[in-house]
């Protein structure tokens, strides 16, 4: 059985907010333990699962997101169209349909696995680490966004021309290109080669 965030976490007795657990994994992707989650992200970094996700419309276009201001990591800059973590247990399959739910207010449509990607990416502004196992995810939305404020800043759907202006002009997550150059074979696959992907 996954656990959820309840489960996971532990509340501290001067209120604060509950940890949220991480899944460890080795070089090969096998679960190992679990981690804190700010824990996890600190220097060096503690390599653990996540997954990032590219939704596209029905144009072929790419739906970015610029995340939140508020975030502790990575605030305010453009990134693929959601990205997490699962709770420890959790597939990463219905961590990424959940979480493309909560932060955008909707479910993917034909959502496919896109293979996995190990990066170790170090943010220069926050001295935060991104050490996953990243598991891929491609697919459609195909209803009207319904963003949290609290995680997503703006979004933008994006053709790959538009994508190249937009990269060579805005901040990008550190793992952003790591991510769409692992996802692409998957995401011509579903966007056809006319597509530009």
């Amino acid at each position: 059985m996954p656990i959820t965030p309840a489960t996971a976490a532990t509340s501290s007795s001067n209120g604060t907010s509950p940890a949220i657990l991480l899944e460890l994994v080795d070089e090969e992707g096998n679960t190992i333990g679990t981690a804190e989650k700010l824990a996890a992200h600190q220097a060096p970094g503690q390599l653990h699962r996540a997954f990032s996700v590219f939704l596209f419309d029905e144009q072929g276009r790419l739906l970015l997101q610029r995340r939140a201001l508020g975030k502790y990591h990575s605030p305010s800059v453009w990134s693929n169209t959601c990205c997490g973590h699962p709770y420890p247990g959790e597939a990463p399959f219905a961590a990424a349909a959940r979480r493309t739910y909560e932060e955008l207010g909707v479910s993917p449509s034909l959502l496919a696995e896109a293979g996995t990607v190990r990066y170790n990416h170090p943010d220069p502004e926050s001295g935060l680490v991104e050490q996953e196992y990243n598991h891929l995810f491609v697919g459609m939305v195909q209803a009207p966004l319904l963003p949290d404020p609290e995680e997503i800043g703006e979004t933008a759907f994006v053709t790959p021309d538009e994508l190249t202006e937009l990269h060579g002009r805005a901040t990008f997550s550190a793992w952003f290109m790591t991510v769409l150059d692992a996802a692409r074979p998957a995401i011509r696959e579903l966007t056809g080669p006319a597509g530009g992907w």
